[in-house]
């Protein structure tokens, strides 16, 4: 299976990750970006970041994961991307289901890996510090998925 098509039901796949169903080679970048667009489009960005806190560091436990200062959650990728997410998800049709928009969100410059390097310095972003608490971007403000492919920080390899 595609790993994009994991998220074809992507209501069915977040339920999952709510009751720590999911195996640990399920819990991928995209895996992350999917669960977190879904919870920014049903609870609305804050009640989205309070759950993905508590569910990633439950989930990561599940799988006898350690949540510290070197391993496990990220507050500032984590808080980061709900706001990447919820702007990316602002910009699509009221109606398109959720299911469209987390397919357009996995082919999109959001998803690849590095993105957030167009915002964060890798020094900054990897810091024991941002692991633990929200730390500011250094190169430029969180701008969505335009900021990928305008901003003059960002990678070539994420430009459109």
């Amino acid at each position: 299976m595609v790993e994009r098509e994991r998220y074809a039901n992507v209501d069915e796949f977040a339920t999952r990750f709510s009751v720590c169903a999911l195996a640990r080679h399920e819990w991928t970048h995209l895996a992350h970006l999917a669960v977190g667009a879904w919870h920014v489009h049903r609870f609305g960005p804050e009640e989205a970041l309070t759950r993905l806190r508590s569910g990633i560091r439950r989930l990561n436990e599940s799988f006898g994961g350690v949540n510290s200062a070197t391993n496990g959650y990220h507050e500032t990728i984590t808080r980061a991307y709900v706001q990447l997410l919820s702007q990316f998800l602002d910009d699509c049709p009221r109606d398109m289901p959720i299911g469209e928009r987390v397919a357009q969100l996995l082919d999109s410059p959001l998803a690849d890996r590095e993105a957030l390097f167009a915002f964060y310095s890798r020094e900054r972003l990897m810091s024991t510090l941002s692991r633990a608490e929200w730390v500011e971007p250094d190169l430029a403000p969180l701008c969505g998925v335009r900021g990928l492919t305008q901003s003059p920080a960002a990678p070539p390899r994420l430009r459109g």
